[in-house]
């Protein structure tokens, strides 16, 4: 099913011994357009303030009707994990620790084919019997991790002028792949909100804060009318990718999880 990012924010995590905190932000990769973290904020539950990653891995199931993501780590494991600064980018250094504390594969690599490693599910990893290679001090290959806090509100251009901007992200949650970027144009046209895949985007410019998608305003403007106050399900996304043309990602071969594109990535130094 797909899910807003801004209302699973304030979903609770709970250990298999207890509850660890509530969820601030997600951490997601601008190569496969995939949540691999969940920011958890365990002020009020331990003592002191502190801030852990939780990975999709680690889920074993979650109550949507009392928000609350239900991992299958205990509360010593989640408190003893490698210390993370969030004030600065998230290394491969880093990730490569925090995948051999937990005894997960890393969901890097495999060719760059599949979002997580093998496949396209994070619990794929989970129940892998492969184990993560040891630390290589000299790696360079750092991921492009990025806060969803902090991309929501990028202006977004469209091949004729400025459409809006991103106020939210529309998630799968089984594979947690980011589906659609959602467009807030009410300081262009009153009271709307879009929809758009990430793999429709041309580039990015991380210092502008400002995304190129190649529709244009009419475009945008004639698109299917999307209701915020509802999920988004399959009839609505067929009318979507027939107005625009495009292939549906659940029609191609690899169903699920499409191969790595690059939406975000080909000029991100710009």
């Amino acid at each position: 099913m797909l899910r807003s990012l801004k209302d699973i924010e304030s979903y609770k995590v709970a250990a298999s011994d207890g509850e660890v905190g509530k969820v601030t932000d997600f951490l997601f990769d601008d190569q496969y357009f995939t949540t691999r973290y969940l920011i958890v904020d365990t002020s009020g539950f331990w003592e002191g303030e502190h801030k852990v990653l939780v990975s999709p891995i680690s889920f074993r199931n979650v109550d949507w009707s009392t928000r609350l993501f239900h991992v299958g780590l205990s509360l010593a494991k989640l408190k003893d994990c490698p210390n993370v600064d969030l004030a600065k980018p998230v290394s491969r250094q880093y990730e490569r620790q925090y995948s051999q504390y937990y005894g997960w594969p890393y969901y890097w690599g495999a060719g760059d084919t599949w979002a997580w490693g093998t496949g396209a599910y994070p619990s794929l990893l989970a129940n892998s019997q492969a184990k993560p290679e040891p630390v290589n001090e000299s790696a360079k290959n750092d991921p492009h991790l990025r806060s969803a806090k902090e991309v929501i509100g990028y202006h977004i251009h469209g091949s004729d002028g400025d459409i809006g901007h991103i106020a939210d992200f529309i998630v799968d949650d089984e594979t947690w792949t980011i589906r659609y970027l959602v467009i807030d144009t009410s300081n262009w046209w009153f009271g709307k909100k879009v929809l758009v895949s990430p793999y429709w985007t041309k580039k990015v410019s991380w210092a502008e804060s400002m995304v190129y998608i190649d529709l244009t305003m009419d475009a945008i403007r004639n698109s299917p009318i999307w209701n915020p106050e509802s999920l988004v399900n399959r009839e609505y996304e067929e009318r979507l990718y027939d107005y625009y043309g495009r292939p549906a990602y659940w029609l191609r071969a690899n169903e699920i999880d499409p191969p790595k594109a690059k939406p975000f990535v080909a000029q991100s130094h710009l």
